[in-house]
């Protein structure tokens, strides 16, 4: 069999490590030919690719970002937009043209959507999650999601030894456009007072009273947590600052914002993250060799295992208020701001 590998939408830690997952096992264990398409979807339809043998999988397991690059082509929109279907065309073209017997779609909840859509033309698909939000539905956890906590776990680790000798409020923002796991993970292991998340929303009046509250017991700092895709007073986007203004108008506290960004995106993954990245990308080829496509590979209850890809495609997993964590950090006396 001859397989591709792609990788779409954003960089995160791991990805790598999954392609060397699915191409070490594919050509060592089960004999198979791969290929890796450049730059996403992107490549599929410029045919631009590259045979994977072992030398080119030696050596990735720690590296971050992509050997084969990544885009935020999504070859189905025009013809959702307008009814053009050139780019759909040419998927299938090139798929064949590169006598693919399978194509491997790394990727997050974009990437699932159009892996579900490449597959209704036709063709066999395998999609495997990635992403440092950890919002992907049908999966406990994606790989780039533990490195991403623990750099976040880091920043905030430091912020708090500046905000004590300062007197200060921190205000740091983490990535997550519409789920706050990174925020919810990374504050509750950093010691966070207050974790805002884009789930729960917030009330700007219950955020500096909790603040207000801490200093009266004597605790003159506060570390506040956001998660980038909250949206204050109904407007999204640059929380951070906007909050560290009314937190200051609030207290009379001073306050600083720090923007974390793409550094959670970047560097080498962590032990656990190379670890699913080749649990995952073993089990997607498995799956492979077995003609089982439509699917996409996931952990859950801590157990590998697949889904189909119509029961993915869509839909995003978001923060729940009975999280197990926030009520735990409730009963400690953390404000979610709700």
């Amino acid at each position: 069999m001859k397989i591709g590998i792609l990788s779409s939408g954003g960089d995160c830690p791991g990805i790598n490590a999954t392609i060397r997952g699915v191409g070490k096992t594919a050509l060592n264990h089960f004999g198979m030919e791969v290929v890796g398409i450049h730059y996403g979807f992107q490549g599929l339809l410029n045919r631009n690719y590259t045979p994977l043998g072992d030398k080119k999988l030696s050596g990735l397991l720690n590296l971050g970002g992509t050997i084969l690059g990544t885009s935020r082509e999504k070859p189905f929109r025009q013809m959702l937009e307008s009814g053009d279907n050139e780019k759909p065309k040419a998927l299938i073209k090139n798929y064949k043209a590169l006598g693919l017997d399978c194509l491997v779609c790394i990727g997050g909840n974009g990437t699932q959507k159009t892996a579900y859509q490449v597959s209704q033309l036709g063709l066999n698909i395998i999609g495997i999650p990635k992403t440092i939000d950890n919002d992907v539905f049908g999966t406990d956890i994606t790989f780039g999601f533990d490195s991403a906590v623990h750099i976040a776990t880091e920043a905030i680790d430091r912020l708090h030894s500046t905000a004590s000798s300062h007197n200060r409020v921190m205000v740091i923002e983490l990535m997550g456009h519409k789920a706050g796991w990174i925020a919810l993970h990374a504050g509750m292991a950093g010691g966070a007072d207050v974790i805002l998340l884009p789930e729960l929303g917030c009330d700007i009046d219950k955020v500096n009273k909790a603040i207000l509250k801490r200093s009266k017991k004597g605790k003159p700092y506060s570390i506040v947590v956001v998660g980038e895709g909250l949206k204050l007073d109904g407007i999204a986007g640059n929380p951070a600052s906007r909050l560290s203004k009314q937190i200051y108008a609030g207290t009379q506290i001073e306050t600083r914002e720090t923007v974390l960004g793409y550094v959670q995106r970047g560097g080498s993954p962590s032990a656990y993250d190379r670890n699913l990245a080749t649990r995952l990308g073993g089990y997607a080829t498995e799956l492979i060799s077995k003609g089982v496509f439509g699917q996409m590979v996931s952990i859950v209850n801590g157990q590998i295992t697949s889904l189909p890809l119509i029961e993915v495609a869509g839909k995003t997993k978001l923060v729940t208020p009975d999280n197990d964590l926030i009520l735990q950090g409730e009963r400690m006396g953390i404000s979610f701001g709700v």
